[in-house]
C-alpha cells in the first residue's frame, strides 16, 4: 500500500512539473581548433591543393548538442570546402550516447583549408593529408563527447529574416539567391550564466570565398570574423551551417568595375556584418522555454552519371562505399527544434532548390543546413542541367542529371512524414 502512494504521488510530482526535470531541454556546445602545424596545402576545389606560406584566423570544429527526454542531437560544422561521411562516421564511431543518426556534421566550404575529398590526379595521385584527416575526425567526436558531458536546462530563441547589407549574391545572376538568415540560440536557464547564451548557430547561403585558394593563405575565411564578433558580442559558441549556395551564390567582396576585395579585412567586414544581422534578428525574437526537439533521418541514392564525379568517387584513397555499381548513398535529416525546422542537404543546392523545399516545410522558421552529411558536389534540378553554357561546371560536378529530382523528393517525402514545428507564439 506505502509503494501504490508512493508511486502515485511520483506520477503525480510528474504531472505537476515537480519532475519534470528529465524533459527539459538541455543544451551544450564545444569548440576544437583544427588548424594544422605545420601548415598545409589549401582546397578550393576539384584538383591537387594549393601551397601555402601563411595563415589568416584558425580552423575550428564546433559542436552543438541538444537533449529534450530521449532525443539527443548534435550539430558540427567543420571549417572546411567538403566533409564526406566517410570521415563523418568515423567520428560518430567515437560518440558516445548520441545515436550515430542524430549526429548532424557539416563544413563552412571554407575555399582555404585542406583537402577533405583527397581529389586524385590524373595518375590517381592526391595532395590530402590522411593523417590530418584522421586527426580532425577525433577531433569532431572529442568536440561533441565533451559538450554532451557539459549538458545544462537551456531555453531557446530562433528567428528567420533577411539578412541586409553587402553580404552575398549570386555570381551567375545577381539577384537568384536567397538572402533570409535562420539563427538558433540556446540560453543558459539556470546557474551562474543563467540568461546568457550558451550557443548561436546562424544558417546562411554564401561562399566563404573571399581570400580562395591561390593566394596561399589558410582561413576560416568570413567564418572566422564571424564566430568572433557574436562570442565578443555575447558570449556562448558560435556555429555557422552554410545552406544552398550553389551555382554560385558567393561573398559580395565587389569593389569597382571587376575588382574585387579578396582580403583579410573583407573576410572581417562581411563576416562582422552577417554576425551584426544574425544577432539583431534573433534579439527581437521571444524565448522558447519548452521547445520541442525531434529528429528523423533516411538514406537516399544517387546515381553517379558525371565522368568527373565518377573518376573522383572511385579513385579516392577515402575510398568511398557503393550501395551497389554506379550508386551512392547519403543520409538525410530532418529537425525540428522549437519553432524551426531543418532539412539537411548532402551537396551545394541552387538557391531554386531551397525555395522550393522551403516553401513545403511545416514551419515559418525553415532552415536548410548545406554540404551536411556529405558533400556531393552540385545539386541541380534537371531542367537546370547542362542547359546554359554559365552551368558547364557545376553540371560536370553534379552527380548527374536527375541528382535535384532525386534529393527534392526524398526531402519532401520526409517532411510530410514528419510532424510540423511549433508555431511562432
Amino acid at each position: 500500500m506505502k509503494q501504490c502512494i508512493l508511486f502515485t504521488a511520483f506520477l503525480l510530482a510528474l504531472y505537476t512539473g515537480k519532475f519534470s526535470y528529465a524533459q527539459t531541454l538541455k543544451a551544450a556546445a564545444s569548440v576544437r581548433i583544427i588548424t594544422p602545424n605545420p601548415l598545409l596545402p589549401v582546397s578550393g576545389g576539384v584538383g591537387l591543393p594549393n601551397a601555402v606560406t601563411s595563415k589568416k584566423g584558425d580552423l575550428f570544429v564546433r559542436a552543438l548538442v541538444l537533449e529534450k527526454g530521449a532525443t539527443r542531437i548534435a550539430i558540427v560544422n567543420i571549417d572546411n570546402l567538403g566533409w564526406s561521411s566517410i570521415l563523418g562516421n568515423k567520428s560518430r564511431a567515437l560518440i558516445k550516447g548520441i545515436t550515430p543518426a542524430n549526429i548532424l556534421i557539416g563544413c563552412t566550404h571554407t575555399h582555404s583549408a585542406p583537402d577533405a575529398y583527397a581529389f586524385p590526379d590524373e595518375k590517381g595521385k592526391t595532395g590530402a593529408d590522411l593523417k590530418y584527416l584522421d586527426w580532425c575526425t577525433q577531433q569532431i567526436a572529442d568536440a561533441v563527447n565533451e559538450a554532451v558531458k557539459k549538458l545544462a536546462p537551456a531555453t531557446l530563441k530562433i528567428a528567420v529574416g533577411e539578412a541586409k547589407g553587402k553580404i552575398a549574391y549570386n555570381y551567375y545572376a545577381n539577384e537568384l539567391y536567397d538572402p533570409r538568415c535562420g539563427v538558433i540560440q540556446a540560453i543558459a536557464a539556470e546557474g551562474n550564466n543563467k540568461g546568457k547564451p550558451i550557443a548561436t548557430l546562424v544558417n546562411y547561403a554564401i561562399h566563404p570565398e573571399v581570400i580562395g585558394s591561390e593566394q596561399g593563405i589558410l582561413s576560416p575565411d568570413l567564418c572566422g570574423p564571424l564566430y568572433e564578433r557574436i562570442e565578443s558580442a555575447v558570449g556562448g559558441v558560435a556555429l555557422f551551417m552554410n545552406s544552398a549556395q550553389g551555382g554560385m551564390v558567393t561573398a559580395d567582396n565587389r569593389r569597382d568595375i571587376g575588382k574585387e576585395a579578396n582580403d583579410w579585412q573583407e573576410c572581417i567586414r562581411i563576416g562582422n556584418l552577417l554576425a551584426d544581422e544574425a544577432l539583431h534578428l534573433v534579439g527581437a525574437a521571444p524565448e522558447q522555454k519548452d521547445p520541442v526537439l525531434y529528429c528523423a533521418s533516411r538514406m537516399i541514392e544517387f546515381p553517379v552519371e558525371s565522368s568527373m564525379m565518377q573518376y573522383i568517387i572511385e579513385n579516392s584513397p577515402l575510398k568511398h562505399p557503393h550501395a551497389k555499381p554506379g550508386i551512392v548513398t547519403a543520409q538525410l535529416n530532418l529537425l525540428n527544434i522549437g519553432t524551426a525546422q531543418i532539412v539537411t542537404v548532402p551537396g551545394e543546392a541552387l538557391p531554386n532548390i531551397s525555395y522550393y523545399v522551403k516553401r513545403h516545410m511545416k514551419t515559418s522558421h525553415p532552415f536548410l543546413f548545406g554540404l551536411t552529411n556529405d558533400a556531393y558536389g552540385y545539386i541541380l534540378s534537371k531542367v537546370d542541367f547542362n542547359s546554359f553554357k554559365r552551368y558547364d561546371y557545376i553540371s560536370q560536378t553534379c552527380l548527374g542529371e536527375l541528382t535535384g529530382e532525386i534529393y527534392m523528393d526524398a526531402a519532401l517525402k520526409l517532411i510530410a512524414e514528419s510532424p510540423a514545428a511549433e508555431s511562432v507564439k
